[in-house]
């Protein structure tokens, strides 16, 4: 009987307003986790070591404020119901806050002058706007995703609308991942001081346009599942979260999984310099097919992987469990490995169109798994709220969705650590970068160019092998997940007829 009950969901017109909102938050996201890092590490040349502490225990502070955030968040009673209001209020408030991350001095000119008084205001505000920035977005990151399940009842909705956010997320954060750096470039030139102004050009617009986007998923979204009455303590939240068996396996797998975000902090630094000689708009001269193929393959290898599983996923977890397919996502360390091998073999001949097809082909499959964990991830908590509910009678959507955020926080900060050492250990740190710079733009190639193979090694290993290690590992924690598919239809058709009986 209780499969013919009606079952709360959204309409195309909410889920369209919060895809969008959606869209505009990751845009604001990877403005900061791209944009911010290459401005901080290639145009104002900070300290290697200095950024990746800064960015690891900016990301592992934030990463504790999660579950809090997550706890107030299912405190949260209003008219709106307890999503909604911070997702209405807290789009301006990041504007500001993302905007201000780049209003900062130079490093390396600094230090080329001896100022270290200056140097040590640079990176104080470049430590300070970074945790504001990551506390702020964290009050409306939490919300967005935990709204998900309050939005509807239906599996095969959730399921639906899970996979369009993750598309709309990497569609339109890819487009920062591409479009900061040469928009910049293209308002002030690629020398340092002119790419200072550039960038911060870039940034307010990017991030106004970002926001106004982030403020529909407040405007347009509805909460249609009834709210649990009881609330947890901030204690009792950080314990559920452990004991809840599904949900910590789920935690501990994507810690494993960390060294996956040095990819996003990566890919930028390597495509602009291996590819483009520190000049990002040569990957958007039309004129140059060579380049243009490059990008294409490359990218949209990449996007075409990751979108491709996305599109399908609502029909695969109705033949397959969900965790099967999460566990199937070790296989995408073997291409992710074999691109390093690649670069092994030839490192300086990656721009030419066979490497680049073969890129191109590992790279592909690669997205398929990365693509492949995002939703499942996604799915996987969305489930284990309703295992919590149904065992405990308590429905943790903040508290939970919070730990979606403080897995990826805490993994940005540890690829963050691992980043640096690497880095320095090569000399691709501060006024080495700032002098790197000055040579490519006066004719030295990066890719070919003795001087920089180390720098180029580093790179290269960092986007590749350390991910490939993680993607292996984390599933080892998810073999013996306890919620399968048969079990979970049991629980929400329980839970369905329990709403209908409460709003009755």
């Amino acid at each position: 009987m209780a499969k013919n009950l009606k079952k709360n969901t959204y309409t195309k017109r909410e889920a369209a307003m919060y895809l969008v909102g959606l869209g505009g938050q990751n845009m604001i996201y990877n403005i900061i986790a791209t944009g911010l890092y290459f401005y901080f590490q290639n145009v104002i040349c900070l300290n290697a070591v200095a950024l990746g502490w800064i960015m690891a225990l900016a990301r592992v502070w934030d990463a504790i404020n999660d579950p809090m955030m997550g706890t107030i968040v299912d405190k949260t009673k209003t008219k709106w119901g307890k999503c909604r209001p911070y997702l209405l209020f807290v789009p301006p408030v990041v504007c500001v806050i993302t905007i201000a991350t780049f209003l900062n001095g130079n490093y390396a000119v600094a230090e080329r002058a001896g100022a270290t008084s200056k140097m040590v205001l640079i990176t104080a505000w470049a430590a300070i706007s970074y945790i504001l920035w990551g506390m702020s977005y964290t009050i409306g990151d939490i919300p967005l995703w935990g709204i998900i399940p309050r939005m509807t009842e239906d599996e095969g909705d959730r399921a639906k609308l899970i996979s369009l956010a993750r598309i709309f997320a990497s569609i339109f954060g890819a487009t920062m991942v591409v479009g900061i750096i040469p928009i910049s470039q293209a308002i002030n030139g690629t020398e340092t001081p002119n790419a200072q102004k550039g960038f911060i050009i870039a940034a307010i617009i990017t991030t106004v346009v970002a926001s106004a986007l982030f403020e529909l998923a407040g405007i347009g979204t509805k909460e249609r599942v009834p709210v649990t009455e009881e609330t947890k303590s901030m204690k009792e939240s950080f314990k559920l979260m452990w004991s809840c068996k599904p949900f910590r396996r789920l935690l501990i797998s994507g810690v494993l999984r960390a060294p996956i975000q040095l990819m996003t902090i990566v890919v930028m630094t390597l495509f602009t310099y291996y590819y483009c000689d520190g000049d990002m708009n040569r990957a958007f001269d039309f004129t140059n097919k060579k380049m243009l193929a490059i990008l294409l393959i490359i990218a949209g290898g990449f996007f075409i992987g990751q979108f491709g599983i996305m599109g399908v996923f609502p029909y695969l977890i109705k033949k397959i469990d969900v965790k099967k397919l999460y566990n199937l996502t070790a296989l995408a360390g073997i291409p992710t490995a074999l691109i390093f091998l690649l670069y092994k073999l030839h490192p300086t001949e990656l721009d030419q169109v066979k490497y680049v097809a073969i890129l191109g082909v590992l790279i592909l499959i690669a997205g398929v798994g990365f693509g492949l964990v995002m939703v499942c991830q996604s799915m996987m908590i969305s489930d284990c709220i309703d295992y919590e509910e149904f065992h405990n009678g308590f429905r943790p959507d903040g508290i939970f969705f919070s730990g979606q955020s403080f897995i990826t926080k805490l993994s940005a900060g540890i690829s963050s650590i691992i980043s640096a050492y690497v880095y320095n250990a090569v000399g691709y740190s501060g006024k080495n970068i700032d002098d790197l710079n000055n040579a490519l733009a006066n004719g030295a190639h990066f890719a070919t160019d003795p001087r920089y193979a180390k720098y180029s090694w580093a790179m290269w290993f960092l986007l590749t092998i350390p991910a490939a290690i993680g993607m292996i590992i984390a599933v080892i924690p998810t073999i013996k997940y306890e919620i399968t598919k048969e079990d979970h239809e049991k629980m929400l058709a329980a839970l369905v007829a329990k709403h209908e009986e409460e709003s009755k």
